[in-house]
This record gives structure tokens, C-alpha cells and sequence, in this order.
């Protein structure tokens, strides 16, 4: 029952958080655009489905994904082992980011826009290796920017030195790679701080910062997420200067 109560509370939290959304569409359709939604009955059952796929997964993120990244994370501390907590921050956020759906949505439409640009070949076999390519890279780097993470918080490092020393090389990269590379390796930022690696990310910095002496959860273990936010744009400018040049 208590679990039911839960998958409940979720839900309603789902519905308000799409409330905002729904005003606003609501607001342009029918005072701006005079106009009732076309297939209203189909948006309806999609708004519900929506609210049970959000439910569901943020439960189930609750339930499972979080609680195993921060026990393996106070697991690993404990027990010392500083390689294996390296291999399992890089294998937690390469993982995490090459199932992300917002980052394989964003690669597909860079590779249609690349080969409608001509940049790449427009047929599948090309597409598919230029939108697989990115999602490696972008998954590679975010690895690496956890790991990095992670060993500022086992030494102690402040993070705003890293953080302006990494935009100082994103601002250098900008100017010598390619133009049409610039936007997608921006967006690539973002889309990798998303619905499956915040939660184990932010679970692994926490859990670390929680059994390590010296280290405050509040202070050392959130960043996370920001080096992995910032990894993504150095390393697909780079690709593309590799690749697009």
C-alpha cells in the first residue's frame, strides 16, 4: 500500500508538472490563434500516456537507479580500491550517457541536417556512422569528465578552476573549429545532463562525498553534472575539426 501511495504522489507530481505546459498551448490555441487543437482526442490520450511515462520512469529511477549508484559509490570508497572507483565513474557516465534518448534525438537530426548540407553522404549507411560517432564522443567525454569529477573530490580540488579553465578551452576550440560543428557541440552540453544520468551522477557524487573524511556532500558532492555538461562541447568540437575539416 505504501507503495501504491507513492506511485500515486508521483503521478499527481507527473500531472503539475505538465500543467504549465498545457496553459500555455491552451493560451495560444484558443486567445491568439482563435482555434480549438486538431485531433484534440488524440493530444488528450497523449497528455495521459505522457503522465503515466513520466510517472513510471521517475519512480522507477527513484526505486532502482539511484539508490544502486550511490551504495556502489559508498561501496567502493569503503573499500579503498581508487581503480575501481575510476572505472566505475567512467563506465557510470559513458553508460548512462549513450542511453540517453535526448542525445541519440539530437545526433539523428545533426546527421539529416549534415547530409542535407552536404557536409557528410546522404545515405543511411553515412548518416547513421556521423550520428553514432557523435553519441560516442559525447558518451567518452562525459566518462571522462565523472572520472575527473570524482578525482577532485577524492583530492579536494575547487571546482571553479577546472569549470573556467575547461570554457577557456571551449572559447579557444570555438574559433578554429568548423561552423556547422559550433551549435551541435553547444546543444551536445545539454542534452547529456538529462533524465538518466543526472540522477546516477549526482547519486555517485553524494554517495562518494558521504563516506569520504574531510569531504562535505553539500560542498564536494554535487559538480558532477556540470563537467558533464561542459565535456560534451570540447570533445564534438574536437571531432569535428577531426571529421569536418
Amino acid at each position: 500500500m505504501s507503495a501504491i501511495a507513492k506511485l500515486m504522489q508521483a503521478m499527481l507530481a507527473s500531472f503539475k508538472d505538465l500543467i504549465p505546459i498545457i496553459l500555455v498551448v491552451s493560451f495560444f490555441e484558443i486567445f491568439v490563434l482563435h482555434q480549438a487543437p486538431a485531433e484534440l482526442g488524440s493530444i488528450l490520450v497523449g497528455l495521459v500516456f505522457i503522465v503515466l511515462g513520466l510517472t513510471f520512469f521517475v519512480f522507477g529511477l527513484e526505486m532502482g537507479l539511484f539508490p544502486i549508484g550511490e551504495s556502489l559509490a559508498e561501496a567502493l570508497a569503503r573499500k579503498g580500491s581508487v581503480f575501481w572507483l575510476v572505472i566505475f565513474s567512467f563506465s557510470l557516465g559513458f553508460g548512462t550517457t549513450l542511453a540517453e534518448p535526448a542525445l541519440t534525438a539530437v545526433a539523428n537530426e545533426a546527421a539529416q541536417v549534415a547530409a542535407n548540407a552536404r557536409a557528410i553522404e546522404a545515405n543511411e549507411q553515412a548518416m547513421s556512422t556521423y550520428a553514432m560517432g557523435l553519441r560516442i564522443t559525447v558518451a567518452i567525454s562525459v566518462g571522462l569528465a565523472i572520472l575527473l569529477g570524482v578525482v577532485r573530490i577524492l583530492k579536494g580540488w575547487p571546482i571553479h578552476y577546472l569549470i573556467i579553465g575547461g570554457y577557456i578551452i571551449v572559447m579557444i576550440l570555438t574559433s578554429f573549429a568548423p561552423a556547422n560543428i559550433i551549435g551541435i557541440a553547444y546543444d551536445s552540453g545539454g542534452v547529456t545532463t538529462s533524465t538518466i544520468t543526472v540522477p546516477l551522477v549526482t547519486a555517485l557524487g553524494v554517495g562518494l562525498a558521504s563516506v569520504i573524511k574531510g569531504r562535505n556532500p553539500m560542498l564536494d558532492g554535487f559538480g558532477l553534472i556540470a563537467f558533464a555538461s561542459l565535456s560534451p562541447m570540447i570533445f564534438v568540437l574536437i571531432y569535428g575539426m577531426v571529421f569536418l575539416n
